[in-house]
C-alpha cells in the first residue's frame, strides 16, 4: 500500500451488525456501489495492464521486454531503486525518533509536535522541493540576508540524486512516524514496569522490549517510504530533471511531453513496473502488519520520564523541525518578496509584486486557482457523499468480501499517481459511446482525481460507521424502517463528521496535486501545481515562489480546520491525535 493510503489506512473499522444476506433494497444499493467501485477502481488498471502486455490484441512479452531493458529505461530504474532505497532509509533516521520522542516519553509539547512531525505528508513534493531549493545555492535570498550565501557560479547542492534523497527522508518521514507511533501507543507499560524492576534502564527497556515489539511497524513503516519514494513524482521532476537525472516517474512524463500518445504502449510498460514496485512494498507492509491483526493492547501504554534530558530533547525536536519545516518555508517566503532572484531583501526591496502578478494579473494562474479549487472542491463533495454508502456495504459486508473491496478501493492511491494518470489516458483518450473523449477535458482530471483520492474519504466515514451499535439499525429495522431509509437517517447522520473530515483531506491532497495533472492537463485547464512547474521550469522562480506559498497558507488553513473536526471524529482518523 503506498505512503498516506496505508498511513491514512483502508476504509473500514470493526464489528458489524448485521449480515450481509439482506432485502433486496440493500442488495441494490451494494450492487450500485460495487460497480462504481468497479469502474473507478479496477476498469484504468485493467486496461493499463492489457496496453502493456497485450498492446496488439495479442499477448507479446518480448516486446514488453525489450521496452524494459532500453539502457534509458535501465538507469531510470536503478536510479529509482536508489533513491527510494536510501529516502527510506533517511525517513527511518528522523521518523523513528520522532515517534518515539511523542508516543512513549514525557517530552513537553507532544501533541504539538505530533502535528508538525505529521505536516511535510501534507505538503506537495513539489512545494517541498521548491522550498529547499530556494533555501540553498547562490541566489538563496534568506542565505544573502544573513550573508551566507555561497559564491555566484556554486552549483545548487540539492540538485541530483543526494537532494532527491534528503528531501525523500523529510517528505516521508511522516510516514515512519505515523506507522510507528501506532505501534508504540500498543505497547503495554506492564512490559516496561517488568524489566524496570529486573533493574533495566530506560534506554534498554527501549532498545530490547519495546522496539522489538513494534518490529512489525518498523518493516511497514520502511516499505511505506521505499514504496512512496518509488512513486514520487514532484521531488525528482524540481531536483533531477534540471540535471538530466531521472527516475521511472520523470522518465515517463519526459516521454509523454515530447512524443504524446505514440509513446503509450512504452509508458505503459514503465507504468506497470512502478505499480509491480508499489505492491510488492504493499504486500510486505500487509504481511508485517494485517489491517485486521491482532494488538497487543493491556492497560496504560509504556512511558518513559526523560527526567533532566526533557529540555535538552525538547530543543533537540524543536530544533529538527525548525530545520526542516520552518527555514525552507522562510526561505520560499523570502523569495516570494523580492523582486528577482538575486536582489537582497531589504526594506527597499521587499515587495508583493510577485503575489499580484500570480494571482491577479497572469490569467493562467488565477485559471489554475480556480481549476484547482473546482476539482478538488468537487472531488471531495462527490468522494465525501459516496463514502457513506460505500462505509456502509463494506462495514455490512463479511469479513472476507470487506477485506477484498477495501483492497480494490486501495487500489488507485495504492500505486503512484503518475500510474493513474496513464491508466486515465488509456482508458479515456478513444471516443466512449455517448460521451466522446474525455482527453483534453476537465472531466478527466476530475475521474483521476476520484480515483486516486477515494481511499482518502471511505477511511474516515468506515471508522465511524464502524463504531455505530448494531443496536440503532436493528431498533429502526424492528420498527419497519427498510435498508435505505436506515442508511439516511441513522448512518448518515452519524458518519457526517467524519464525511466532512475525509471530504477535507480529499481537497488537502488534491488541490496541490501535480503527479496525475501532469500528465492529464491541457491549455485552459491548468492546475496549481502544473503552473508552478511551468513557472519554475521558464527560470520564473519569484513567481513560483509566491504561487507555493500561498498554496501553502491553503493547505494549512485546511490542514488545521480538519485538525478542529478531530474532537468529532471517532479515534484512529487522524493520525497526529
Amino acid at each position: 500500500m503506498s505512503d498516506r493510503a496505508s498511513v491514512l489506512g483502508g476504509c473500514g473499522g470493526v464489528g458489524r451488525a448485521s449480515r450481509w444476506s439482506a432485502p433486496s433494497s440493500r442488495r441494490i444499493v451494494a450492487v450500485a456501489v460495487l460497480a462504481v467501485v468497479a469502474l473507478v477502481c479496477v476498469v484504468p488498471m485493467a486496461r493499463l495492464a492489457v496496453v502493456a502486455l497485450v498492446p496488439g490484441g495479442t499477448p507479446d512479452l518480448a516486446a514488453f521486454v525489450d521496452r524494459l531493458m532500453r539502457p534509458a529505461t535501465v538507469r531510470a530504474a536503478v536510479a529509482t531503486l536508489d533513491t527510494a532505497l536510501f529516502g527510506a532509509v533517511a525517513a527511518m533516521a528522523i521518523g523513528v525518533p520522532f515517534a518515539v520522542a511523542t508516543a512513549v516519553t514525557d517530552l513537553p509539547g507532544r501533541r504539538v509536535l505530533s502535528f508538525l512531525a505529521i505536516l511535510p505528508l501534507m505538503i506537495a513534493p513539489q512545494v517541498t522541493a521548491l522550498a529547499w531549493l530556494h533555501l540553498f545555492g547562490p541566489s538563496s535570498t534568506l542565505l544573502h540576508l544573513f550573508g551566507l550565501a555561497p559564491p555566484a557560479g556554486t552549483p545548487n547542492p540539492m540538485l541530483g540524486r543526494d537532494g532527491i534523497i534528503l528531501l525523500y527522508g523529510v517528505q516521508h518521514a511522516p510516514i515512519v512516524f505515523v506507522t510507528l507511533r501506532a505501534g508504540l501507543v500498543g505497547v503495554p507499560r506492564d512490559l516496561a514496569e517488568a524489566a524496570r524492576a529486573c533493574g533495566a534502564r530506560p534506554w534498554r527497556v527501549l532498545a530490547t522490549i519495546v522496539l522489538p515489539v513494534v518490529r512489525p511497524h518498523l518493516v511497514a513503516a520502511f516499505a511505506l517510504a521505499f514504496v512512496s519514494g518509488v512513486g514520487n513524482f514532484g521531488i525528482p521532476a524540481f531536483l533531477g530533471l534540471p540535471v538530466g537525472y531521472l527516475t521511472l516517474t520523470t522518465l515517463i512524463y519526459q516521454k509523454i511531453s515530447s512524443f504524446g500518445p505514440s509513446v503509450l504502449p512504452e509508458v505503459a510498460a514503465l507504468s506497470m513496473i512502478i505499480a509491480a514496485t508499489a505492491l510488492v512494498g504493499a504486500a510486505v507492509r500487509a504481511t508485517a502488519l494485517p489491517d485486521r491483526g491482532p494488538r497487543l493492547r493491556s492497560g496504560p501504554p509504556v512511558r518513559f520520564a526523560l527526567g533532566h534530558g526533557r529540555s535538552i530533547a525538547a530543543v533537540i525536536a524543536w530544533g529538527a523541525i525548525t530545520v526542516m519545516l520552518v527555514v525552507p518555508a522562510a526561505a520560499l517566503v523570502a523569495t516570494s518578496l523580492v523582486p528577482a532572484f538575486g536582489v537582497p531583501l531589504g526594506v527597499d526591496t521587499v515587495t508583493l509584486g510577485n503575489f499580484i502578478e500570480v494571482l491577479v494579473r497572469q490569467a493562467s494562474t488565477g485559471r489554475a486557482f480556480l481549476n484547482s479549487l473546482m476539482l478538488s472542491g468537487g472531488a471531495a463533495v462527490i468522494l465525501a457523499v459516496f463514502a457513506v454508502p460505500l462505509g456502509w456495504v463494506v462495514e455490512r459486508a463479511p469479513p472476507r468480501a470487506a477485506a477484498a473491496i477495501r483492497e480494490v478501493v486501495d487500489l488507485p492511491y495504492a500505486v503512484p499517481g503518475i500510474v493513474v494518470a496513464i491508466a486515465c489516458i488509456l482508458l479515456f483518450l478513444r471516443p466512449l459511446p455517448l460521451i466522446g473523449s474525455l482527453y483534453g477535458t476537465m472531466w478527466i482530471l476530475l475521474l483521476a482525481y476520484l480515483m486516486r483520492f477515494l481511499a482518502l474519504a471511505a477511511k474516515p466515514v468506515g471508522t465511524a460507521i464502524a463504531a455505530i451499535p448494531g443496536d440503532l439499525e436493528e431498533a429502526a429495522a424492528a420498527s419497519g424502517a427498510g435498508p435505505i431509509r436506515r442508511l439516511a437517517t441513522i448512518v448518515a447522520p452519524l458518519a457526517a463528521a467524519s464525511a466532512a473530515a475525509g471530504a477535507l483531506l480529499v481537497f488537502m491532497s488534491a488541490f496541490n496535486e501535480l503527479t496525475v495533472s501532469a500528465l492529464l492537463w491541457s491549455s485552459g485547464r491548468e492546475t496549481i501545481g502544473v503552473v508552478l512547474f511551468g513557472l519554475e521550469e521558464a527560470g520564473l522562480g519569484t513567481e513560483a515562489a509566491a504561487v507555493a506559498v500561498t498554496s501553502l497558507v491553503v493547505v494549512i488553513g485546511v490542514l488545521a480546520g480538519v485538525d478542529r473536526l478531530g474532537r468529532r471524529l471517532p479515534p484512529g482518523v487522524l493520525p497526529w491525535r
